[in-house]
């Protein structure tokens, strides 16, 4: 079965402990949602979960079909644009305040009992 192996002391051990670190996963803290390379895209995924936003993302595309426009159609665009904008930068303050909280907690100095 799976094991776990546990070296408190590296005096001795250190080779051993590389060896056998790399086999598992480290124990940082990650509440982070979006990393730099995901951000827009995942963040538009999320976003056009909710109804309303999707109702104007229908509203954009039913006004570029030349029988049914209302208005300009930038115009009909400004509304989608402004929402997914503004919760972006929300979504993304948060994020960075998580990743703070995490990099402050991570740092922290930690004691290892051993017998």
């Amino acid at each position: 079965g799976k094991h776990r192996i546990v070296i408190p002391c590296l005096g001795h051990f250190k080779e051993e402990y590389e060896k056998v670190s790399k086999l598992y996963m480290n124990n940082r803290i990650r509440t982070t949602r979006y990393t730099l390379l995901n951000f827009l895209p995942r963040n538009l995924f999320e976003q056009f979960h909710r109804v309303a936003n999707l109702y104007f993302l229908f509203l954009v595309v039913l006004n570029w079909v030349p029988l049914v426009e209302a208005f300009q159609k930038e115009i009909t665009m400004l509304p989608l644009i402004g929402v997914l904008t503004i919760i972006a930068v929300k979504d993304g303050l948060e994020d960075y305040s998580r990743y703070k909280m995490d990099k402050q907690i991570n740092n922290l100095v930690t004691k290892v009992y051993s017998r």
